[in-house]
């Protein structure tokens, strides 16, 4: 066998080791506040489980950690099931709050004049 050329060389792994990978995905936002939001998407949330939701706010795009703390079948097609998902912001940075607070009051803003 060849010279190992890794910094830090491999282990193989004789028995099993499990993990998770995190892949983004699309989802909907339903409703949203400064502490969390109701969120639709096509795949199941693990109750309790901590995820990286990005959020499209107008012009700025933020990235907030979310845990889950509810999740359920919202429908059930011919080829699709749909869930929803309530999540809790957690440890929110200053700057992202003001960001989700802005995109809040110039919601409520347009709807007023609209």
């Amino acid at each position: 066998m060849g010279r190992e050329k890794r910094e830090s060389p491999r282990t193989e792994i004789l028995g099993r080791l499990s993990g998770e990978v995190t892949v983004p995905a699309p989802m909907l936002v339903r409703d949203i506040s400064r502490t969390g939001a109701q969120i639709e998407c096509a795949f199941p949330l693990v109750l309790g489980s901590a995820h990286e939701v990005r959020l499209h706010l107008d012009d700025d795009t933020v990235v907030v950690r979310a845990r889950v703390v509810r999740c359920h079948i919202a429908d059930i097609g011919r080829d699709m099931v749909r869930y929803v998902a309530g999540v809790e912001f957690v440890d929110l940075p200053a700057h992202t709050d003001a960001a989700i607070a802005l995109y809040l009051e110039n919601l409520k803003r347009e709807r007023e004049a609209g």
